[in-house]
């Protein structure tokens, strides 16, 4: 993470109102206007520039369906801000504690929320020091050095065929393996699209896509993934945090550093 990008998080948390609108954000997109209600006592305009300097440190990722303005989270940065600093074993000593903390705190929430969880949405972006050609081929090809998530060990082979009906395929050996996504949409070098479950059981629909936008000698990637039905109310908080990971730390330090996670470095 460049001092720059750094300097801009900083100042974006900086201010009690961007930290609500975060804090609004992390249950769900809203509209501009939803936003906006939540102030009384605050103009239009002065959340309008609240919102522009949140997006200016990539701490929000705005869509557009029609003429509404959708503002999402996105903790990339700020997971990248914690990798800097958080060695893995102050992280784990840090995670046990908030653990205890959170299982007493939020029993009971969970519980009166289970209900309320039927869908959810991730949208995420990353920017990449790498053309878009590079990123496509280790987002298809090269998934298997990267993808550190594993459901029969780190010996298994990871697959995936770039074209409409491949297989994002988990192979084990003996005849065992898992199916991880099935290709719905591909445009080489810019898009990729996939329906797969990432881990959820039962009765739900899943789909997740990556984007990819030249931006002079790098790549834009932009992940967005869907699901609904019967859904874990821990779901979207896992696959949140796995996709940063994923994305923010395992690919881009791949692609950018040919580094490997620990997980796969023999």
């Amino acid at each position: 993470m460049i001092d720059e990008q750094l300097t801009n998080i900083f100042k974006a948390l900086g201010h009690p109102i961007r930290r609500q609108i975060l804090d609004f954000l992390k249950d769900g997109p809203r509209t501009t206007g939803e936003l906006n209600d939540c102030f009384q006592d605050v103009t239009r305009f002065a959340v309008m520039k609240h919102l522009n300097l949140l997006e200016e440190a990539s701490l929000i990722l705005i869509r557009r369906e029609g003429r509404t303005r959708l503002n999402f989270i996105n903790v990339v940065p700020l997971q990248q801000m914690y990798d800097r600093w958080v060695s893995k074993y102050q992280a784990s000593d840090a995670t046990s504690i908030l653990k205890l903390k959170q299982v007493a705190e939020r029993r009971n929430e969970q519980m009166e929320q289970a209900l309320k969880h039927d869908t959810f949405q991730i949208e995420q972006e990353v920017m990449i020091e790498a053309d878009r050609q590079t990123v496509f081929t280790s987002l298809t090809k090269d998934i298997n050095q990267w993808w550190a998530y594993r459901l029969f060990g780190q010996d298994s082979i990871l697959t995936l065929e770039p074209k409409v009906g491949g297989s994002f395929l988990e192979d084990a050996g003996n005849g065992e393996g898992a199916i991880w996504g099935t290709v719905t949409y591909v445009k080489a070098y810019e898009e990729i699209r996939l329906n797969g479950l990432l881990g959820m059981r039962g009765a739900v629909n899943s789909a997740y896509s990556f984007k990819l936008e030249e931006k002079g000698n790098s790549t834009l990637l932009k992940l967005s993934h869907t699901a609904a039905g019967l859904l874990d109310p821990n779901w979207k908080d896992m696959h949140s945090h796995g996709w940063e990971e994923l994305l923010g730390s395992f690919l881009k330090n791949f692609v950018e550093f040919g580094k490997l996670p620990e997980e796969r470095q023999s």
